[in-house]
């Protein structure tokens, strides 16, 4: 993050609001506070760090329960008296088991690809008796080809002789297949919004 010096950290006492973000899927994770030094600490060991209010002195987050916030980013807001960090976290970020400290918020539906995502790789590593998921990652690469395949086709005819919600069955079933075909290869749906955001990027400076 470039230009330290312009933050208006004197606003509100030498803290500033940061707002933690899910690098991932946009979920937001928790709010903290962040002085100078708190901010510099995190640009410099990439693991996010705040000023903690009560205790008087820099926090760590997950520097007791290991629950730590890896660095992706940060940005400041239009008036350079708040931030935005984009974190992935290590586990639960509220101390409250949950994984973020806004539980009741409104759900994510990237957030949910997220959990789902995760679901995969859990049927990948212990190839769960029964699971569909199970049986199609061990079926193969051609298998799984197939699927993404026949998929596609009834997307592309539902989307010319179906309604909306046969329409919207079909592409949840391609993503799926999709996210399972990904996990299998070690990829993650991340990086397919990240191709996604630099040709936008790239159109855009075109």
């Amino acid at each position: 993050m470039k230009g330290l010096e312009a933050l208006d950290f004197e606003k509100d006492g030498g803290l500033m609001p940061a707002i933690v973000q899910h690098a991932d899927n946009g979920a937001v994770l928790m709010l903290g506070y962040m002085n100078r030094e708190a901010l510099a600490e995190t640009l410099r060991h990439r693991r996010v760090v705040f000023f903690s209010r009560s205790k008087r002195r820099l926090w760590e987050k997950g520097e007791t329960s290991g629950h730590a916030l890896e660095l992706v980013d940060v940005c400041a807001d239009c008036d350079r008296d708040a931030l935005l960090v984009t974190a992935l976290p290590k586990g639960p970020t509220c101390h409250l088991g949950t994984a973020s400290c806004f539980a009741d918020g409104p759900a994510s539906a990237l957030g949910f690809l997220d959990e789902l995502e995760k679901v995969i790789g859990e049927r990948l590593e212990k190839r769960t008796e029964g699971s569909y998921t199970a049986k199609l990652l061990e079926s193969g690469k051609t298998r799984m080809a197939q699927k993404i395949g026949e998929e596609g086709l009834e997307v592309a005819l539902a989307s010319v002789a179906e309604g909306d919600e046969r329409v919207l069955a079909e592409v949840a079933d391609l993503l799926y297949h999709v996210m399972v075909m990904l996990k299998a290869r070690g990829l993650r749906l991340a990086g397919v919004v990240e191709e996604l955001r630099s040709r936008h990027e790239s159109a855009i400076g075109a």
